[in-house]
């Protein structure tokens, strides 16, 4: 039977809490007198090992929380409650009616993701909440509690005398107990989610997106963040003061936050809590956790894989968009990526701009765009029908600019095109200025809405179920950000949401920190199409015109750092034959995984992965690194005991460097097993990606 990893996380402990009433002394000078009843202890619920707690307060009517590790608090005092613009608000004059708890331990089973069981295991406690002076339950908040992180929402029942409500604010507070360290980027920006993280003091933020990273001077990491983001608004967390971060929703146009009807849950706001950066990985299955079961039946037409396309190559101007002699959606094209990828083994195609509405300043006329008409030197059908016959599918690209009206009018026929067409994946886009949605309201006027708030959220989620009923994945560029959705809705399968790789082809680029910040940050909300692969490196055309804070073997490790079930072969694919030994990684890594155990890293220096695959017993390992070299001795105890494994090392070269030597790899073999520590040496910018094969099994290991 295979060994326990040191590094990855099972719990092994069962535990279930039970609490007891505090039982009142006895007064010996008044013997005959009841002694008079102790005060009541507040709520409170434990992890299942002890290691996490939370005590609620309804004290003077205003509902709060306090959350500590072994008993040393995390989060100070801090304020929860729901304000109302038209009925009466969830935030004070409140009253404990009753709590109940209870403990769940199960273990499901992803359709696809970085392992294959979860396993989800916590305490909850409900406390009810009615009016001061008694009455009907008026609000519940429900809180879980897993050892390396916690989870609570709102759950507000119907008001008959308010049918319909508008959330107004949101008390939510995290208030922490010093000025901790945080990565961060900023909330309401033009460019919405894809800045390069901030490093700063808790006190310097003033409105950050979520997932926010935090560590404290006593050694502890936090991510805030939520799960479950449903016709709500998107909650970023703005700085009050005094190291507090508070809920700041995403308003509507009119500056209403959340519109509701009837009796509705909030989002669940969510902590990781955990002692080492490299946990924050293992620990994001507790976004997952917060979310429901899968709701779309049959799922086994989705499929995880890589994919190759039509779109570095707009990025470094060789082709563009638009229609005309330098169109890159051409029939003539896309054939050469398709025999590309049936030669190599990819199973999509992605091609961009193949239809109407690309010329000219695409950005502002995103009405022109239709998403069923492709440009006259397309041959759409004769193309869906030439991949079907080397074992390729097309992988459609709808963008919208942003044209939310346009694309939802279009959106059954253009999935009905796609679905026609052998097209079981489509990328859609959103380029716009955050802000600047259009939207014509109630009364006929056009207005502008944020990229995040309800009106999106709403519109993401409606596009991935009319969606789901073609039997189409949706990768979202520009999208809201993951939440763990991909539990409930399995064709979600990844999204942007971030920097990605283009920004290293037209901008100062993403620099070397970026990579190894992104494993503990962003990718703890979900998978990310960052687009790896890039192996045109060294040229004088990429020195001169590109920004690629990398080297060779950092590109490779990326497939194994950075998960995505759909994972792209981002480079032309000239530049993949003119290597091809560094380039079998690629075609060998898969994109669907039985287990991930983060094994060391530091936010914005380096991490170290290693990943399963699901249909094999092969391991796979990547490791990013930031501006400075190191070397790092990695314990391979992941590997399965007793068995002797070739290990495919592909790494940074003696002379590497990111900036002046960029594409020097070695790539070598060596047998290893279990007990062995595998010395891993880390150029500027650099990394390494190993593949582990399992040999046969020998006595005696």
């Amino acid at each position: 039977m295979k060994s326990r990893s040191p590094y990855c996380r099972f719990a092994l402990i069962f535990w279930l809490a039970s609490g007891a009433g505090v039982a009142a002394e006895t007064n010996p000078a008044n013997s005959a007198l009841p002694a008079p009843p102790a005060p009541a202890a507040p709520p409170s619920v434990q992890s299942p090992s002890a290691v996490l707690g939370i005590t609620v307060d309804a004290d003077d009517g205003h509902l709060g929380y306090t959350v500590s590790r072994f008993a040393e608090p995390v989060i100070a005092h801090s304020r929860l409650g729901l304000v109302f613009a038209d009925a009466p608000s969830l935030s004070e004059d409140l009253s404990l009616i009753d709590s109940s708890a209870r403990s769940v331990d199960e273990t499901w089973t992803q359709v696809w993701g970085e392992k294959e069981k979860v396993r989800n295991h916590y305490n909850e406690l409900r406390v009810n909440l009615g009016r001061a002076g008694g009455g009907e339950r008026v609000l519940s908040v429900v809180f879980r509690v897993y050892d390396d992180g916690i989870g609570f929402r709102y759950e507000v029942p119907a008001d008959p005398a308010h049918p319909q409500r508008v959330i107004a604010n949101e008390l939510t507070e995290f208030a922490m107990t010093g000025d901790h360290s945080a990565w961060w980027t900023g909330a309401y920006l033009p460019n919405r989610y894809e800045y390069l993280y901030r490093h700063t003091p808790l006190s310097a933020i003033w409105k950050a997106e979520t997932p926010l990273t935090l560590r404290t001077d006593s050694g502890l990491y936090l991510s805030l963040h939520e799960a479950a983001l449903v016709d709500y608004a998107s909650m970023t967390l703005e700085n009050v003061g005094g190291n507090r971060l508070k809920a700041d929703l995403i308003p509507w146009s009119d500056g209403s936050k959340v519109k509701t009807s009837g009796a509705f849950v909030t989002p669940w706001r969510s902590m990781e809590i955990v002692d080492r950066a490299a946990a924050l990985i293992e620990a994001a299955d507790l976004t997952l956790n917060l979310n429901e079961p899968n709701k779309q039946g049959d799922v086994s037409w989705i499929e995880p894989g890589k994919y190759v396309g039509i779109w570095w190559e707009m990025h470094i101007r060789k082709s563009s968009w638009a229609s005309g002699p330098t169109h890159g959606a051409t029939t003539a094209n896309t054939k050469k990526y398709i025999d590309f990828a049936a030669k190599y083994g990819f199973k999509g195609v992605l091609v961009e701009g193949w239809n109407v509405g690309w010329d000219g300043d695409w950005i502002a006329n995103s009405e022109l765009f239709n998403f069923t008409l492709p440009y006259p030197d397309y041959d759409f059908a004769a193309l869906a029908a030439y991949a079907k016959g080397k074992g390729v599918r097309l992988i459609g690209h709808h963008e919208t600019s942003g044209g939310i009206a346009n694309y939802e009018q279009q959106l059954d026929a253009a999935m009905a095109t796609m679905a026609d067409h052998g097209v079981h994946v489509i990328k859609t886009g959103y380029v716009k200025q955050n802000g600047l949605i259009p939207r014509i309201d109630e009364s006929g006027k056009l207005v502008h809405e944020w990229q995040h708030g309800q009106f999106m959220v709403r519109h993401y989620q409606h596009v991935l179920e009319v969606a789901a009923n073609y039997q189409i994945a949706i990768n979202t560029h520009e999208p809201i950000k993951d939440t763990g959705l991909r539990r409930s809705y399995p064709n979600w399968m990844s999204r942007e949401g971030a920097r990605g790789q283009e920004y290293n082809a037209w901008s100062e680029g993403n620099g070397t920190a970026h990579t190894s910040t992104l494993p503990f940050t962003r990718l703890l909300s979900g998978p990310m199409d960052y687009t790896p692969g890039i192996f045109d490196l060294g040229s004088k055309e990429a020195l001169r015109k590109r920004n690629i804070a990398s080297t060779l073997a950092q590109q490779l490790a990326l497939y194994v750092v950075i998960y995505s079930p759909l994972q792209m072969a981002a480079d032309l694919p000239e530049n993949y034959e003119a290597k091809p030994a560094a380039f079998q990684f690629i075609r060998d890594v898969p994109a669907d995984w039985s287990q991930t155990c983060a094994l060391a890293g530091e936010i914005g220096e380096y991490v170290v992965i290693a990943r399963r695959d699901r249909h094999s017993r092969d391991w796979y390992l990547g490791a990013s690194n930031n501006q400075h070299g190191r070397l790092l001795n990695t314990p391979l105890g992941f590997l399965e005991s007793g068995v002797r494994y070739r290990a495919q090392i592909y790494r940074d070269g003696e002379n590497a460097h990111w900036k002046t030597n960029p594409e020097a790899i070695v790539i070598e073999t060596r047998d290893v097993i279990s007990s062995d520590v595998l010395p891993l040496r880390l150029a500027p910018g650099g990394g390494v990606a190993i593949r582990f094969v399992p040999l046969v099994r020998k006595r005696g290991l």
